[in-house]
Order: structure tokens, then C-alpha cells, then sequence
């Protein structure tokens, strides 16, 4: 409700003034009946801030619904929901406005019951205060605990502490005194630079607007003008410029502007800006309001810049200060407070909405929870609601933040449920991770497995991507017998069908990894092996391996068999007779006629035909659809 002006004032400049007005947001929260909803209550009525019909509806509900003993029940003003009347309790935010002449207001009274704690998070976010109410019959107890931690939390600077239903206790200064040292003990563990402390009475008006008679030993300010005078300024972050863009104003291709709220700082024409994450360097040509340009700009204003540069830039993207940048990381460690009903699946890839950014995020593990009542902190797995935890977050994409200590804006963010939508969790990042502490998604049997030489993916995963099973065809025959043409061809065939493959030959191993060994028996086995070690790395990820080698000795072929596995090793014989060799490579043949050359299968060293080949080709026919069929009937390729 806005002042009424004076008769010798223009309204005009009441207005302007009015307007000029800085905004305290401020939460009350406290145990069950302490007082809350009254105090707010209390707080308007006293203050005036009522209009009649409102005053004369509340005197009737007070008879019929009231809980204040025939008194007028100042609660009823907050206690909107049909379900809080009846029981007398805050269930939902109730949020009100009002206005003095010093400094216009709004009020949140979040509930006091545990299984709400997530409606004052919601309350508190934007809080700059809290008043903490305590019964002053009962003192500091576990409900007072956790609702200066979650204050704590939230980051907000400034507590008061209001000591109610003193009138209970007949104004007892040594009653006061003692409630304020116990809470002091409690509150110099958390992080509230600025406690103060009111004795007051709720339901009779003590200490709420007007400076209690009856409490003459206490010589501080009531609660208004102490929320009238308290300062919050300061706590704005006017150092750090972050303007996370939210639109691009592009009303004509003359124009092209960046549209936002300043999270925190301060802008002006001409500074230096860098554009993340692309980090591109402009200066700020204009600062454009609804109501004209502007010199300069800072936090919490609505504004547009424009650049002098062209840069592309979009919504989720910042605007910083060169010499003055966030942090810009995928990894980070937050508090997290849960929100669902639902507890929380490790498994679920969350989306993360941060400033005007939203990308996709997980959580890759829970630290420790806080037990809100004691602050004792126990390792846990899960998260149910109004849980608060410890955690380490990945996002798919960089965000550029700040600790939540530091920028509430630019370090605060929610989880959002990817199928349902709804709000998961809220958190309120520590700071970034340390690259020692990078998370790890390993777990006992992975490193188990790792250890014994195992991959980490299931051969069932393999076959689902690949469409098949890892197989090698192991193609052997004398020198000319045509195995290589087999090979290469059937190579192009798999490939064209869409298999996944490799295909090794003699000369490519020979040139390479079996550089250092010759023709002897002994180093054509330990070269076969080799082969064979290949093969079977390549099949264990789901790989189809094409070999052509003589491996003229079957004991030999029989030890690769072995070593690859005999269900995963298909031997094909090229049963090409001598003179078929000799006819497609005379030159390597009249060698070995010659003497010049020794160790020629077939020639001056046995070829032992298989016994077992799974397939036996003639060059002279086509044998790329037989061993297609092959793989086919044998469930290799494809594997459906």
C-alpha cells in the first residue's frame, strides 16, 4: 500500500520518490507456533498498512478460525490455504508487499515443519534478510538450528533473531540474555557476518513497530525500523560484470542487440567486454533501456547492450570484463538441495539451468549429506527429499560461474527432471573441482576387471553396435595359391556390407611388428603367434579379423586356433595345387629351383593341407558368396 502524500507535495514527485524506494526481501522461519504468520501480521497491522475491509474481515475470521484466544489472530492474514487455517500452521510461501516511507518490502513466511524445507529454500532465495523467531519458553532449540543453516545456505548476510512471546515469560531480561548466548555458541560455526538480536511479543505488539514500556532494559530498534535502516547495499556484488544474455534483439538487420539482466558489476560505454565462451574482445557502443541509453548500467538492471563489433553471440552466452572472468569449467562441487518426491537416480542425465544457460548435466557423486538438525555429515548413495548433500556435478557443456559465497546469481542454479520436467534440486555451487578429485566413474568390479586385463564393455554391448560377432578368418595356402586376392577382395566385400574389420597379411607384419625374425621354424611359429595375439584383442572388442598366411604346419595353425579360441577361429584353405603356384608366381618359384632362395612351403619344406578347414576354396570358382553365406548361417555377420 503506497504512503498517502502530503497536501503540499506534487504528486508527481511522492510518486518519483516512491519509486526511488530501495526493496529489502526479507523470509521470516521458525518452529511450528512461534509466531511467524502473527509477527507479519502484527507487523502490517501496526504499521497501517491495512485498508478497512481487510481489518473488518480479519476481526470476523479471528472469531470463527482465530487461534489467538479471542484476540484478533494476525496470522490469518499470511495463512492463505484452507489446509494452514485449520491447523493453525504455514504450509506454503505466503509472500506480502508494503511500503514505509523509507524502504518498500516483501515479506516471505516460509513454514517451520522439517518436511517443508524445500519451501523455504524457495522463500530464501532472493532473501537479503532472515528473522529466525524462537518461544521464548522453549529457547534455542533443533528447529532454530536448522533454519539458521539453511539461512546459511542460502548465503544471506543478515539474521535477526526474534525472541517471541516474551509476555509469557514477564519480559525476563536474564531469560533474553541466556536465549542470545546459546544461540551465539551455535552461529559462530556458520557463515552469518551480521546476528542481531529483538525481544518481542508477536500477538501484544512489543518491539514490532513501536519501542516496547515494558521491556525498558532493552535499548536497540523495534523490528521495523530496524528492517527500515539495515544495510543490505553492500552485499550486492558490484565488482564481477556477468551478463548472461537471454535474448538477441534483432529487429532489422541494422540492428543487433543483446538482451539481459546485469547478474552482478557494473558496465559503462566503451568498456572492454569478452564474449564466452568464444572469448572474442568488443567494446560496448550503447546501453539501451526502455526509457533511453544510458552511460552506464549495474546489477540488478534489465538492459540491452549493443557491440562494436559483430560477434555471434547467443542466449546462454555472458559478457564479462577481460581482466575479470568466471570461472569456465564442466566439473564443480555443490550443496544440493533435493526438491522431488522422488528420490534420485544416480543414472539420470539432468538438465541444468544456470543464469540463461541450459545444458545437460549429471551427478557423479554425493560427498556426504547434512543432517540440517545436528550438521553431522554421513556418506550416503541416495537423495530423498529435502535432503541436503555435497555433491560433484559434470555438465555437458562449460558454465561460467562464480562461487555462490561470492555471486548468488552466477553460482546458484536447479536440476531439472528430463522426463517430467519438474524442479529436482537447487544448488549452490562450492567452487570448482580440483583436477585431483576429477570424478571417477570406476567402480570396485570395473577395477577388478581392469586389473585382470578386461575391458569394461560387455561383448553382448559390442555386438549390438557392430551388428556382429568378433570372428577371424583365417586364410592360408602356398605361395600363389591366391589367398592374398581372397583376402583383399572379401575385405571390400564385409566393408561394403557394413562390417566392422580388419584385414593382416604377412607382408604387413613381417614389415613391422615381426621385423627382427626370419624364415626359420622357430621364428615363423613365434611370428604366427603374434598374429594370433592380434586376432584375439580385435575379436574380444567385437572386430572381425581377415588373416592370409601360409602357416603351412597344422600343429602351428592348431596353437593360433588356441590362442584366439577355437569357437572364434574359421579356417579357409586355398586348396590351389603346386603347378596353379608355380604358374601364378614362376619368378619366387625358379628362385627356389635355383637354390637362391630355401624355406619355400611346398618346395623344400612341407605344406600340410588342413584337415579341419571350415571352408576349402578353388581360385577357379567365386567364394566370396560361400563365405558370406558362411558367416551368415554361422551367426557372425550379421549377427541378427
Amino acid at each position: 500500500m503506497i504512503q498517502q502524500p502530503d497536501n503540499k507535495l506534487d504528486i508527481q514527485e511522492f510518486l518519483n520518490r516512491d519509486e526511488k524506494k530501495d526493496l529489502l526481501r526479507f523470509l521470516t522461519a521458525g518452529s511450528v507456533d512461534d509466531g511467524k504468520s502473527t509477527l507479519i501480521g502484527r507487523l502490517l497491522f501496526d504499521s497501517k498498512k491495512l485498508y478497512e475491509d481487510q481489518l473488518d474481515a480479519l476481526k470476523r475470521e479471528s472469531v470463527k478460525e482465530g487461534h489467538a484466544g479471542g484476540e484478533i489472530d494476525y496470522a490469518l492474514l499470511l495463512d492463505g490455504l484452507k489446509a494452514e487455517r485449520e491447523q493453525g500452521i504455514t504450509i506454503d510461501v505466503a509472500y506480502r508487499y508494503f511500503s514505509t516511507n523509507k524502504r518498500k518490502f516483501i515479506i516471505a513466511d516460509t513454514p517451520g515443519h522439517e518436511q517443508y524445507t524445500r519451501n523455504m529454500i524457495t522463500g530464501g532465495s532472493t532473501a537479503n534478510l532472515a528473522i529466525i523467531l524462537l518461544d521464548a519458553q522453549k529457547g534455542v532449540i533443533t528447529q532454530t538450528r536448522r533454519h539458521t543453516y539453511l539461512v546459511s545456505l542460502l548465503g544471506i548476510k543478515h539474521v535477526v533473531l526474534a525472541v517471541n512471546k516474551m509476555d509469557l515469560v514477564n519480559y525476563d531480561r536474564e531469560r533474553f540474555e541466556s536465549i542470545c548466548a546459546d544461540y551465539r555458541a551455535f552461529v559462530t560455526k556458520l557463515d552469518i557476518p551480521d546476528v542481531d538480536f529483538i525481544p518481542i511479543s508477536a500477538l501484544k505488539g512489543d518491539n514490532v513497530v513501536d519501542i516496547s514500556e515494558r521491556m525498558p532494559w532493552y535499548h536497540g530498534s523495534s523490528i521495523l525500523e530496524f528492517l527500515e535502516t539495515v544495510h543490505v547495499s553492500s552485499d550486492n556484488n558490484y565488482d564481477d560484470f556477468r551478463f548472461p544474455v537471454q535474448y538477441v534483439l534483432r529487429p532489422d538487420l541494422d540492428f543487433r542487440g543483446f538482451s539481459g539482466k546485469i547478474s552482478s558489476g557494473e558496465v559503462r560505454q566503451g568498456d572492454t567486454v569478452m564474449a564466452l565462451p568464444s572469448r572474442k574482445i568488443s567494446r560496448v557502443k550503447r546501453i539501451i533501456t526502455y526509457d533511453g541509453d544510458l552511460e552506464s548500467a549495474f546489477t540488478p538492471q534489465g538492459v540491452t547492450l549493443t557491440l562494436e563489433d559483430e560477434i555471434d553471440i547467443s542466449r546462454g552466452e555472458m559478457l564479462v570484463h577481460p581482466d575479470n572472468l568466471p570461472r569456465i569449467e564442466r566439473h564443480f562441487e555443490a550443496m544440493l538441495v533435493w526438491m522431488n518426491e522422488e528420490p534420485l537416480d544416480m543414472s539420470t542425465q539432468f538438465f541444468i539451468k544456470h543464469t540463461t544457460r541450459t545444458t545437460r548435466a549429471r551427478i557423479d557423486r554425493i560427498r556426504y549429506k547434512v543432517d540440517v538438525n545436528t550438521l553431522e555429515k554421513t556418506e550416503v548413495q541416495e537423495m530423498a527429499l529435502n535432503e541436503i548433500t555435497r555433491v560433484i556435478i559434470t555438465s555437458s557443456k562449460p558454465l561460467f560461474f562464480d562461487r555462490y559465497k561470492r555471486n548468488r546469481q552466477t553460482g546458484s542454479f536447479i536440476l531439472i527432471d528430463p522426463l517430467t520436467n519438474n524442479t529436482s534440486a537447487v544448488g549452490m555451487i562450492i567452487d570448482k573441482l580440483d583436477p585431483k578429485d576429477l570424478p571417477s566413474t570406476i567402480t570396485s568390479e570395473a577395477k577388478l576387471k581392469i586389473k585382470h586385463g578386461q575391458g569394461l564393455i560387455e561383448r553382448n554391448e559390442y555386438l549390438r553396435r557392430y551388428n556382429q560377432k568378433g570372428a577371424t578368418l583365417w586364410i592360408t595356402g602356398m605361395h600363389g595359391s591366391g589367398k592374398n586376392d581372397l583376402a583383399y577382395s572379401l575385405e571390400r566385400r564385409l566393408f561394403d556390407l557394413g562390417a566392422t574389420l580388419v584385414l593382416i597379411d604377412g607382408f604387413t607384419i613381417r614389415s613391422g611388428l615381426s621385423r627382427e625374425l626370419d624364415f626359420s621354424p622357430a621364428d615363423r611359429t613365434e611370428h604366427l603367434r603374434r598374429v594370433a595375439h592380434i586376432c584375439r584383442i580385435l575379436n574380444d572388442q567385437g572386430i572381425l579379423a581377415v588373416c592370409s598366411f601360409i602357416s603351412p604346419d597344422e600343429n602351428v595353425r592348431n596353437q593360433v586356433a588356441e590362442i584366439i579360441g577355437k569357437e572364434r577361429f574359421h579356417l579357409i584353405h586355398m586348396t590351389s595345387d603346386l603347378e596353379y603356384c608355380r604358374n601364378n608366381k614362376p619368378e619366387l618359384y625358379k628362385l627356389a629351383d635355383e637354390g637362391k632362395i630355401s624355406g619355400l612351403p611346398g618346395v623344400d619344406i612341407p605344406y600340410e593341407k588342413p584337415s579341419d578347414a571350415a571352408l576349402t576354396c578353388d581360385p577357379a570358382r567365386e567364394n566370396l558368396d560361400r563365405i558370406i553365406n558362411y558367416l551368415e548361417k554361422q551367426k557372425i555377420f550379421p549377427a541378427n
